[in-house]
């Protein structure tokens, strides 16, 4: 009995040890497998980094021969188009352009001067040039027709998709946001006067200085508003046009025309210093667009919303140089940093407003929260529960869009130049100059 056991124990151990050296080789094989899995990793991620680093090379190489082109209906003096120069600047920079590769041409008018100045400019070996007034379109157009080796884009434009020609691109932003932040900066300055017991609640009145009225201008004063309005419930807007995007005594007028008729603060969608200047002269608040006005209005400004075109600048530019295709419509966000609101003139403003807007740009940021809500305005009485907008899908221009879903107007998604033109209630239009 006892030699039974001891036979079956040997074997025991002998089968153990047969199972470990087995498994020896087995955990050996399996780090062979493995060392030669990361070795291969590692030649694949070298050679990664050598193509990545051959088409950077490329890139910059064709950077360097690149030469691009600008075309401003105005020129610095104009807030607008001092925007978009800013953005050529920084654009310059950041890719390492040097000044003789970027050539820039203002006060161009929206008319054949416009064709005029591309084919310039694309006889001097532009290979990007952009255009950045609404009017400007349909010369930008011609241009691309005529220089199809050049790639042409143009800003607020709605033409792209319809036109079907590979080197013709728009590009705008969602400024709405932009505008809507500011309008809540706007909102907390009614409130802290209404506080003060400096106007009744029924007397925050905004006035608003517009040039056109295009979709942009409509769809940037109505944002502006309902993002006054999300936290002044008793605010109203009066609106005045004047026909033209840069004409100070105009802009100068309308501005004083508003402040008679009992508005209390004042913003603007018009590009010279008419507004704010008015405002700064009668002290009443105003709220600026495409850039700063503090120096006119220490005593008044409060903020500003813009948009930052340096990143739409850098993405056509680097994919010119790398001779990948443009978007045909881009769109830039608060995300791209290509919407911006400058700093609060905390002189002005009032308190807790920084801490106000923050709250409100991460929710528009995470979706949370939606500029042209459904529940937050009306127009004519009722809740808008469906909307088609023409937004281009065909050559005809038909409004065949559904853009309202979810709750809320889907601006600036289904093309990239505004197209929210309802007039909602709270919003009057005063007599126009045109």
């Amino acid at each position: 009995m006892k030699k039974l056991v001891a036979l079956a124990l040997a074997g025991i151990m002998a089968l153990s040890f047969a199972g470990c050296k087995a498994k020896s080789e087995a955990e050996k094989a399996a780090e062979e497998v493995e060392k030669a899995v990361s070795e291969v990793e590692k030649a694949a991620s070298e050679a990664e980094k050598e193509v990545e680093a051959a088409v950077e090379k490329a890139a910059a190489e064709s950077l360097a021969d690149l030469k691009v082109g600008f075309i401003f209906l105005h020129d610095e003096n104009s807030t607008y188009d001092a925007n978009f120069i800013n953005g050529v600047k920084d654009a310059a920079e950041a890719l390492g352009l040097s000044d003789s590769q970027v050539i820039m041409k203002t006060n161009i008018p929206e008319g054949q001067e416009c064709y005029d100045a591309a084919a310039e400019l694309a006889d001097s070996g532009c290979s990007f040039i952009f255009a950045d007034s609404f009017g400007h379109e349909d010369y930008m157009i011609q241009a691309a027709k005529e220089f199809p080796e050049v790639e042409f884009s143009h800003a607020t434009g709605t033409k792209a998709h319809t036109e079907d020609l590979d080197n013709f691109h728009n590009a705008f932003a969602s400024i709405y946001e932009g505008r809507y932040l500011a309008g809540i900066a706007a909102g907390m300055k009614l409130n802290e006067m209404i506080e003060a017991g400096d106007i009744e609640p029924e007397e925050a009145v905004i006035g608003y200085v517009g040039a056109f009225t295009y979709a942009e201008v409509i769809s940037g004063y109505t944002s502006f508003f309902l993002g006054a309005r999300s936290v002044c419930d008793t605010a109203t807007m009066k609106v005045r046009f004047t026909g033209s995007w840069y004409d100070e005594t105009a802009e100068k007028e309308a501005t004083n025309n508003l402040i008679s008729e009992g508005c209390v603060l004042i913003s603007q969608h018009a590009d010279s210093m008419g507004a704010p200047t008015a405002c700064e002269a009668a002290k009443v608040p105003n709220v600026s667009y495409n850039g700063s006005t503090e120096n006119v209005g220490p005593n008044t400004y409060i903020i500003s919303s813009r948009i930052n075109w340096a990143p739409y600048f850098v993405y056509a530019i680097s994919a010119v140089a790398a001779g990948e295709p443009i978007d045909t419509d881009w769109t830039g966000t608060l995300d791209t940093t290509s919407v911006e609101v400058l700093a609060l003139n905390d002189k002005v403003a009032a308190k807790g407003t920084q801490e106000a807007l923050d709250t409100a740009a991460a929710a528009l940021k995470d979706g949370s929260l939606h500029v042209f809500d459904t529940s937050t305005f009306t127009v004519e009485g009722k809740t808008l529960e469906s909307y088609k907008a023409d937004v281009d899908t065909d050559a005809e221009y038909t409004p065949d869009t559904e853009v309202v879903a979810d709750g809320y107007f889907h601006e600036s998604e289904y093309r990239s130049a505004p197209y929210f033109d309802l007039q909602i209630d709270g919003i009057t239009l005063e007599d126009t100059a045109f």
